[in-house]
């Protein structure tokens, strides 16, 4: 794994930089979409909507999946947690990939997700086990949509507002909810200019630092117009190679309590992390 450093007030953070190789997913009907029509849920305003439904929607449980390739072995970073949409606060448990030997190298890391900053827990050799280490999210040069091994919830709805050439795929069952496929492309540079405040700088960010603003999606609408899923295919630029890593999300267990407490200042790391 890749550590990409970010030298900020005379401080050397190093967070994870990932890249991968993403093969097509396959659709849900045979035809292999049309293009959505102006239907109540079946239209391309849902999609585009999904943020906004999840700011009503109060809070839910979410898994998350970022895949990618290093030194020629497909590897998964996984996570699992709550998010609250109210606040744009997440707390997720990260698990990093065996080592070849099948042994867990890594302990997971614990992840708080807020509008301004990412903190992460068991993150990097030489931070004592008791400290945080906290990135300004609107530094990074993918706006965080990467960098944590995890994208965050609300952010990955938030580009759904610049989706274009949406067709709908077909119905599904996921988790036990029927919900409804669409696939389409949206812009990283669209999306943040009309994404929430709080995202817009995070995402302007990953407009300059990824390889290409166009992104695939494919998005999972339950009938309440919710995203219960959606799985992002970015182009990343790491060492000057363009490469795609593949970001998922599920979301799940609607209303559920999320309680995330931002950790004191005296608890956040100020030295230099190894990698």
């Amino acid at each position: 794994m890749v550590a990409r450093e970010h030298r900020r007030k005379g401080v050397t953070l190093a967070v994870v930089a990932v890249a991968g190789v993403v093969a097509t997913t396959g659709g849900c009907s045979g035809d292999g979409g049309a293009v959505a029509d102006d239907r109540p849920g079946r239209d391309s305003t849902a999609v585009r909507r999904a943020a906004d439904v999840l700011l009503a929607s109060g809070s839910s449980k979410a898994r998350t999946s970022l895949e990618m390739a290093a030194g020629g072995t497909r590897v998964t970073i996984r996570g699992e947690g709550g998010y609250d949409f109210g606040k744009r606060m997440g707390r997720l448990r990260v698990v990093l990939p065996k080592d070849p030997a099948g042994a867990n190298e890594h302990r997971p890391i614990t992840e708080l997700l807020s509008p301004a900053a990412l903190y992460m827990k068991n993150r990097g050799a030489g931070v004592p086990a008791d400290k945080w280490v906290r990135v300004d999210s609107t530094v990074l040069e993918d706006g965080n949509l990467v960098t944590g091994g995890a994208t965050d919830p609300l952010t990955a709805a938030e580009l759904l507002r610049a989706a274009r050439n949406v067709t709908f795929v077909g119905e599904q069952d996921l988790a036990g909810s029927r919900v409804r496929h669409y696939r389409g492309v949206t812009d990283i540079g669209r999306a943040a200019k009309a994404a929430s405040p709080y995202a817009r700088e995070a995402l302007a960010a990953a407009a300059k630092g990824f390889g290409e603003d166009a992104v695939p999606f494919d998005a999972y609408l339950d009938e309440s117009g919710r995203l219960r899923k959606v799985r992002h295919r970015f182009s990343y630029v790491n060492q000057g190679h363009t490469v795609a890593v593949a970001s998922t999300t599920l979301l799940y267990a609607f209303g559920a309590e999320v309680v995330v407490t931002l950790p004191p200042r005296g608890d956040i790391f100020a030295g230099e992390i190894k990698t």
